[in-house]
């Protein structure tokens, strides 16, 4: 992986501490709309962990194998066909 891995390290350990607050508000029968805004809240962060890992490797192995320093340039873009295919359901 070459996205900066401290800045997905970090975001991912906020999100685990959101998913153990979670898992504490339904515990404690909190209110139903505030567990949903955390919910939310946990999901903007993976969102942008997964935006900083694609655009990573968009601007890493993608461009390196669309610049022909690799062979693999028909895989890299049906990987990201599969992943934009599964980003639209």
């Amino acid at each position: 992986m070459v996205a900066d891995k401290e800045t997905v390290a970090r975001l991912l350990r906020t999100a685990r501490g959101q998913l153990d607050g979670l898992l504490k508000m339904v515990e404690e029968d909190r209110y139903c709309v505030d567990v949903s805004n955390q919910l939310l809240a946990t999901i903007a962060i993976l969102k942008r962990v997964n935006r900083e890992v694609l655009d990573s490797h968009l601007q890493h192995c993608v461009l390196e194998a669309l610049d022909g320093k690799t062979q693999d340039a028909p895989q890299k873009v049906d990987e990201i066909m599969q992943l934009v295919d599964k980003l639209s359901r």
